[in-house]
This record gives C-alpha cells, sequence and structure tokens, in this order.
C-alpha cells in the first residue's frame, strides 16, 4: 500500500460497534494501541454501566490491542487497516469477541477439525424526509434478486462493491432482498477469523459509504414493523486434517455434522441470548418466518433454523438462521460452533428432520425465548454453553444488556426502532 499517513486501529464490542483510534502507522508499528476497558461498559446511550471485567471501581484501567503483524487495506483515502486482539495484564482480555473465536477454532481444532465460514448479512437503506425523519430508501423497482438502478437509484449498493474491491473485502453476491429498500450481502467462506474480520469490515465501510451519500444503511432486525426482517446466517463446515469438507463426504450428513446440528438444537434458547441480543430482534424472530424460531433442522428447507446442504460432498455445509447483525459476527460465530462442538463431544442424537411446511405446521415444540429478558436468562442458565464461549464474556453481555431492556423496558415499537437505529 502507497501514500498511507495513517493507521486504524479497530476492534468491536458487545454493541457491534467498530472501536478503534487513527494513529500514524510508525505508532502502530510498535504493535499495540492503548484503549480504555470501561469501552466495553459504554451503553448505546453513553452511559458507563459497571460491566464485569472492566474494573469499574478499580479506575477503569488499560487494555491492549494486540495488533496483527499484517495491515488490511482501508476504504477511506491514505488509510490503512489494522485489526488484534485485545490483552489485559498480558493475558488475553475475557471480553474481546476476536479472542473468543480463537478460542472455539482452537478447541475444534483439538479434534481435527478447522472452521470455515460464510456469512449472509441483510440491511435496509433510509432516506431523510423533508422533516428530517428516516424514512425507507425509495426504490419503487425494487423486487426479490433485483440488481441494478431499478432497486438503487441512487447506486449505494454500487459504491459500496467499488469500495469492497478496493479494500479487498471478499463480497461473494450483493442483491436486492424481500423489501423495497432492503439488500442481501454474502461473503465469501473463508477460515473462521478471516471470514469474521472481512464480515466486520464490510458492515463497517458499508454503513460510512451510504452515510457519504446522506443515508443511512441499518443492520437491524427488523426496523420497518410491517416489512421484512433482516438476518445473519452463519454458513459453516468443517475442513479435516487433509482439508476435506467433514460434513457430507459421502452424500449424505457425517456423524459429525449430525451431532453438531443436535447440539445446536440442544442449546436453541441459550444461543438467542448470544445471536438476537437487541430488544428489536424479537420482531423478528417468530413463527411462520424465514427466521430462526424453532429448535428444529431440515434438509434445504428455508422455514427452519438449521438448514442442512448435503448434496455435494465439496461444499457440503450447515446454516444456522437465527442470528440478526446487531450481533458482531465474532460473537455469533463463537456461539454456533462451541455449540455445534458440544453436540459433538457428547454424541448428542439428533431429532427427526422437520417435514412439515414451517409456515402453519412445524412439529417441534421448542423455540426461541419470547424476548430479550427471557433469552438472556435461558443463556445464564446454560452452564455447559456459557463455559464453553467463557464465563466472563457471557457475565459482561448478560449485564450490559440486562441493563438495555431495562432501558427499554415499556417503550414503544418506534422509540425503539429509534434507539437503535443509528448504531446498528
Amino acid at each position: 500500500m502507497t501514500n498511507i499517513n495513517r493507521t486504524r486501529a479497530m476492534f468491536t464490542d458487545f454493541l457491534n460497534l467498530p472501536r478503534g483510534k487513527y494513529v500514524p502507522p510508525e505508532m502502530a508499528a510498535g504493535g499495540t494501541i492503548g484503549f480504555a476497558r470501561g469501552a466495553f461498559a459504554v451503553s448505546y446511550d453513553r452511559d458507563l454501566v459497571t460491566v464485569p471485567g472492566v474494573d469499574y471501581f478499580n479506575g477503569v484501567p488499560d487494555m491492549e490491542l494486540v495488533l496483527d503483524a499484517e495491515r488490511r487495506k482501508g476504504w477511506q483515502a491514505g488509510t490503512e487497516v489494522a485489526l488484534g486482539d485485545l490483552h489485559a495484564h498480558d493475558a488475553p482480555f475475557g471480553l474481546c469477541a476476536r479472542g473468543a473465536l480463537k478460542r472455539a477454532v482452537a478447541d475444534w481444532g483439538a479434534l481435527g477439525y478447522a472452521p470455515m465460514i460464510g456469512l449472509e448479512t441483510e440491511a435496509f437503506i433510509f432516506q431523510r424526509d423533508a422533516d428530517g425523519i428516516w424514512r425507507p430508501y425509495d426504490t419503487p423497482g425494487a423486487f426479490v434478486y433485483n440488481t441494478g438502478p431499478e432497486g438503487d437509484p441512487k447506486g449505494v449498493m454500487d459504491d459500496i462493491w467499488e469500495a469492497a474491491y478496493a479494500a479487498d473485502i471478499p463480497i461473494e453476491s450483493m442483491n436486492g432482498e424481500f423489501d423495497n429498500g432492503q439488500f442481501e450481502l454474502t461473503m465469501k467462506f473463508d477460515h473462521a477469523v478471516k471470514a469474521c474480520d472481512d464480515a466486520f469490515l464490510m458492515r463497517t465501510m458499508a454503513r460510512e459509504v451510504a452515510l457519504k451519500k446522506g443515508l443511512l444503511l441499518t443492520f437491524m432486525p427488523k426496523p420497518v414493523p410491517d416489512r421484512g426482517g433482516s438476518g445473519l446466517h452463519v454458513n459453516f463446515s468443517f475442513n479435516d486434517q487433509d482439508g476435506n469438507n467433514a460434513i457430507a463426504p459421502n452424500g449424505g450428513l457425517s456423524d459429525l455434522a449430525k451431532h453438531c446440528v443436535a447440539g445446536l438444537v440442544e442449546h436453541h434458547p441459550a444461543l438467542a441470548g448470544m445471536l438476537a441480543t437487541t430488544v428489536n430482534s424479537y420482531d423478528r424472530l417468530n413463527p411462520g418466518g424465514l427466521a430462526g424460531y424453532w429448535a428444529n433442522w431440515a434438509e434445504d428447507h428455508r422455514l427452519v433454523t438449521t438448514r442442512t446442504s448435503s448434496k455435494s460432498p465439496k461444499s457440503a455445509r450447515l446454516e444456522h438462521r437465527m442470528a440478526d447483525c446487531a450481533t458482531n459476527p465474532y460473537q455469533a460465530v463463537t456461539a454456533v460452533l462451541q455449540a455445534a462442538r458440544l453436540g459433538y463431544v457428547n454424541k448428542l442424537p439428533l431429532q427427526p428432520a422437520e417435514d412439515l411446511d414451517g409456515w402453519d405446521n412445524v412439529r417441534e415444540k421448542r423455540h426461541v425465548p419470547s424476548g430479550l429478558d427471557k433469552s438472556l436468562d435461558a443463556l445464564d442458565h446454560d452452564v455447559e454453553l456459557r463455559k464453553a464461549i467463557g464465563e466472563l464474556y457471557c457475565d459482561a453481555l448478560l449485564y450490559i444488556k440486562r441493563d438495555e431492556f431495562k432501558r427499554l423496558l415499556g417503550k414503544s415499537v418506534d422509540d425503539v426502532r429509534d434507539f437503535y437505529l443509528p448504531f446498528v
């Protein structure tokens, strides 16, 4: 990279905000950048909350972002991007989502498998009306799988594509989604940490490109009550020690894959506390929708939570459909991988596949809890999953999200939307 005059050192938090600093490249070359741990204790409305792990009563001390040696291309002029892992007291910091993902990858590595991840993200675009109120993007010619100016008259997605290409952010596909002003941005499969790095940077970049055009691109799960929701689909497979896909090597689900699906089904309620982390998330998660409501699975069925694809041994994968992009990608992938691993190591039996339509008819009775508060309780009570993810990480997430729930208790749908919209 040439003509670089600053480094943007970045990490994400429980609120999925891209926190960071601009520093001279020579400072970043030192390998660490300091931050206050209080970054993990600041709520959306900028109150400092006594989150476990931030040492609130001990002066809110520092943590260090230990930067990767490699620098990423940026999408801003003269700017490179540096990612890394957070440390405190010269050890990995328990609140670091990227660190939690690396532990999950190591746990799978110890079993002889390397997780491969592909993330599908969905977002709406908003524009200001004459009164300065954010309204859905005016795309009168939009339709599902739309491409071109009819669905994007201001060329927002064109600019995002060009910025992603210049910054080596590997978008696999981009298209109009179900509703006017809604888009899907699918990332290429890669090793777990790289895939989540790419998704984190894509989300940040896309919002910034839209804002430069006076528009708000939001990954909020349900920003318009009478329209569809936006999800984060976690597609994953495993390479074995020979580099082969271990999901369906013989054209049908392997025992590994079956146990993974069983783990996701077993830990379904608690996973909601990790994957659907806003009050608004539960406007999206309802029966009869294309989201992960029921604790079920089936082959190539979009009305179940875990959709399996086993026809091609090379491209076989499992797709978990509960999460939304208000959750940071590292956290979402960590939760899915750890629940799947628990199914594998405990050799959990797989329940029968869903064989009804999923719209009005399902065989499964278990489903996601009815709201954020209940999902957080389910996570709190799932000791096995909490230990797998990291107890300090879960304790901190539970604390700040319970505080968030209390702030929004009794608020209208519009008030909740307005609370999240600038950030999510």
